[in-house]
């Protein structure tokens, strides 16, 4: 079991919350605003909150730009409502304004872009010989669906403080840890990030080391996207070794995760995203063509322009599906989901105490990361709202590299916030993959033209 999910190991000691009752099951109606409707999350993270004891009925408004994407929504939702047997009203709109009133949670998955800017973001940095796989979270693609994201971010939640300032912004979108820093720079609003790296990570180790999960015990702190499991042990035994022994010798299974089981030799820890992804936050695999293909595999595991190649068609497939369960030719699979959102409902709603993993600001959190930046780490949620658990020190080189992103993710809510391009071009010369490419003023060039091509969605820049 990990450390994460056994609540009691970690907090027997709290007074508070046998004072305050704990139930089985929400015992109000809750409303749940739903802000871009047209995420693909939307079906997923609905199914998981009507699956919460007692959450019998309640009200979900959904809000999206574009309006037809925005019905086939309601529609859906309306479905999933018939399918679970629930009592909850649909209500849907283009203006977040008309629904934020009286809202408990408002999950943000936002997409702020036409489908050009995800091209854009990928192919000027190949210009210049910056390879990205996914794109969505550091480096120049990164750092510009920052700059389109976060002031439309920082207006949700002006928003959220002047008509529902108690509610919970649980943030879905990328880049999480640029996002969740400029809010708690510029926001007073209750805002956690949340991602299924973590869950989904600590069971892929599970799998790897042949351990049922259950009995998987596992600690993990770090960023969003780089946080490493600094324990991974079974019955008291160290699980490292022979994991690292399996690796070097077993080509087959070095070919599932070859860049981070290639960080995990050299540095000591699994980190808990996705080898394309963890290839972008390190200047080691991406900056040759050799590198690229002795550690890059297709898709997730590193193909270069993967995600850039894949948006559009993604997009497309999500709307699809959704006429198609319509239709009646796709069925809905109704079982409860690992992502956080229902947890962290369930858990403020009644009172069980869960923990999760969440992007919250460091304030001392891991002692030896920058106090003022964000960090990914245990958190309870509960009646009173999210409380983040102290993780200690990270280990220097672990440290080391989560500082190396945390300097960038800086700059660029610096950017988000001030609308300033000098921050902007400054943040890639900070970022890791970029500065391993690119001289400083390559890097304002590359950045320049970034900004030219995607000027209708950086108003003020």
């Amino acid at each position: 079991m990990s450390d994460a999910d056994n609540t009691q190991g970690h907090f027997a000691h709290s007074k508070r919350l046998g004072t305050l009752g704990m139930h089985d099951s929400i015992r109000r109606p809750i409303k749940v605003v739903f802000l871009g409707a047209g995420s693909g999350f939307l079906e997923q993270l609905f199914i998981d909150i009507l699956s919460i004891p007692g959450a019998d009925c309640g009200q979900i408004a959904l809000v999206d730009i574009d309006a037809e994407r925005l019905d086939l929504a309601e529609k859906l939702c309306r479905r999933i409502v018939e399918l679970k047997s629930a009592g909850w009203t649909v209500s849907a709109s283009t203006d977040r304004r008309e629904l934020l009133g009286g809202a408990d949670y408002i999950i943000n998955c936002i997409e702020v872009s036409g489908v050009d800017c995800v091209r854009f973001d990928n192919d000027i940095p190949a210009r210049y010989g910056v390879d990205q796989c996914i794109g969505d979270t550091i480096g120049p693609g990164g750092l510009f669906k920052a700059l389109r994201t976060v002031p439309v971010f920082l207006d949700v939640l002006e928003d959220v403080e002047a008509i529902c300032p108690e509610a919970w912004v649980l943030n879905y979108t990328n880049p999480m840890s640029i996002m969740c820093l400029a809010a708690a720079m510029a926001s007073d609003a209750n805002v956690v990030g949340l991602c299924h790296s973590v869950q989904g990570s600590s069971r892929r180790l599970a799998e790897y080391c042949r351990v049922p999960y259950d009995q998987l015990k596992w600690s993990c702190g770090g960023i969003n996207h780089m946080a490493w499991f600094t324990e991974l042990s079974h019955d008291g035994r160290d699980l490292y070794p022979d994991l690292i022994a399996k690796v070097q010798a077993d080509a087959d299974l070095w070919e599932r995760d070859p860049v981070r089981f290639d960080m995990m030799i050299h540095f000591g820890a699994f980190v808990t995203e996705s080898s394309g992804h963890c290839s972008e936050y390190v200047p080691y695999y991406r900056k040759r063509p050799e590198l690229i293909e002795k550690y890059c595999r297709d898709e997730y595991l590193g193909g270069s322009g993967f995600y850039a190649d894949q948006w559009p068609g993604w997009r497309t497939a999500s709307d699809v599906r959704r006429r198609d369960i319509l239709s009646g030719s796709v069925e809905i699979k109704a079982d409860r989901s690992v992502e956080y959102a229902s947890r962290i409902i369930e858990a403020m709603e009644t009172n069980r105490p869960v923990v999760i993993h969440g992007s919250v600001p460091n304030g001392g959190l891991i002692e030896n990361l920058p106090s003022d930046g964000v960090v990914e780490v245990a958190c309870l949620a509960d009646r009173n709202g999210i409380t983040p658990t102290s993780f200690g020190l990270l280990r220097p080189q672990l440290a080391g590299l989560c500082r190396s992103n945390m300097g960038m993710y800086e700059l660029a809510a610096i950017a988000c916030v001030e609308k300033s391009r000098a921050a902007a071009e400054q943040a890639l010369m900070l970022d890791p993959l970029t500065a391993a490419v690119c001289s400083p003023a390559e890097i304002r060039k590359m950045t320049a033209e970034l900004f030219e091509a995607q000027a209708e969605f950086l108003p003020g820049f």
